[in-house]
């Protein structure tokens, strides 16, 4: 299995804020990061303490790309697997991908539709399914982004329009349970 490990992750953010050591500020202030300092991110497995240095990098204009590349592979375990904290930086993510002044916009918006893949919830009578991906009892924090998605449907119902491929949009209404 492709995985990075929480050492790996703190290394890209410390190479992040040497490339970018502005980004931080960039994003002070702004309402869609309210809240993000005060989460303890390190308390989530595999999850780096500085997640809100990576959200605040995305209302950087030269920084963004790269902090949506670094908070990507921080809040992914793997290539099968979403960290725990998903559920906490989905409603972050929401509001940041709602602000057409964000650099990055489009791109975080393709990265709601992954989460939202893989927010589905595993036939559990599919073995290989089950194999690969785990059983919902293993990972709850796929219904609890089903959750997010659902209590922020207006704001999905939004993103969703925004879309081009009509897959993508279905997959984003379909998490949210608008389908």
């Amino acid at each position: 299995m492709c995985s990075t490990d929480l050492a790996a992750k703190e290394t890209a953010i410390a190479r992040f804020l040497q490339e970018y050591p502005r980004a931080v500020e960039a994003g002070r202030g702004h309402p869609a990061l309210h809240g993000c300092e005060d989460v303890r991110w390190s308390e989530f497995p595999e999850c780096p303490a500085a997640i809100p240095v990576l959200l605040h990098g995305l209302l950087d204009q030269a920084a963004a790309p790269e902090a949506e590349r670094v908070l990507t592979n921080s809040i992914l375990n793997s290539v099968r697997e979403m960290n725990l904290a998903m559920p906490t930086v989905l409603p972050f993510l929401l509001r940041l991908a709602s602000d057409p002044q964000v650099p990055v916009q489009s791109d975080l918006l393709h990265l709601l539709v992954s989460i939202a893949g893989f927010s589905e919830p595993i036939d559990g009578r599919n073995e290989a399914m089950v194999h690969w991906f785990g059983s919902d009892s293993d990972h709850p924090e796929r219904e609890q982004c089903r959750a997010v998605f659902a209590e922020n449907a207006s704001v999905v119902t939004l993103l969703a329009e925004e879309l081009t491929r009509p897959d993508d949009r279905a997959r984003l209404r379909q998490a949210a349970g608008l389908m």
